[in-house]
């Protein structure tokens, strides 16, 4: 297990859509163990593959006590009128946006057993498990934001040190 670097904003792999994973054998155990290890570090609601390098359908999570993973997650149900509400993004240190985001969401997926998992949650966690499978779709905060916030956050992430 490992704490794995965050990849930041302009690499490439934050915008592909990632692979489902198909055969979970110890590489995809592997990925997990190491995506639960970096989600655990203080303050960091989720961690998805794709901010760790890997292209695949899988993210961490860390919310109220709540830690774990799911594989090949997608979101089927939300509920409410999307409200804005104040978020950040490790892969886009340093910024802090209100996104769009639904007060309650649930999404399902498998475990590294291959067997069903269900999440569902709101506030904290609802807004978690959207971030992350936005992730997941090649999507960052970002693209969330009001044409307005957009603009503002964009000319932060170009006048960054890390970009």
């Amino acid at each position: 297990m490992t704490v794995r670097e965050i990849r930041l904003y302009g690499d490439p792999v934050l915008r592909t859509p990632c692979e489902e994973i198909g055969e979970i054998d110890e590489g995809i155990r592997s990925l997990v163990a190491d995506l639960i290890e970096t989600v655990e570090v203080p303050g960091r609601a989720g961690v998805a593959a794709p901010q760790i390098g890997v292209g695949l359908r899988a993210f961490s999570y860390n919310v109220d006590g709540q830690i774990g993973a799911i594989l090949n997650p997608r979101i089927v149900e939300v509920r409410g009128e999307p409200v804005p509400t104040g978020e950040g993004c490790l892969s886009v240190p340093d910024l802090w946006h209100d996104a769009l985001r639904h007060p309650y969401a649930r999404v399902e997926g498998i475990d590294v057993d291959g067997n069903p998992v269900t999440l569902e949650g709101e506030g904290l966690f609802a807004q978690m498990l959207q971030h992350e499978t936005d992730h997941l779709d090649g999507m960052v905060y970002l693209q969330r934001l009001t044409r307005e916030e957009r603009g503002v956050a964009m000319r932060k992430v170009r006048e960054s040190s890390w970009f």
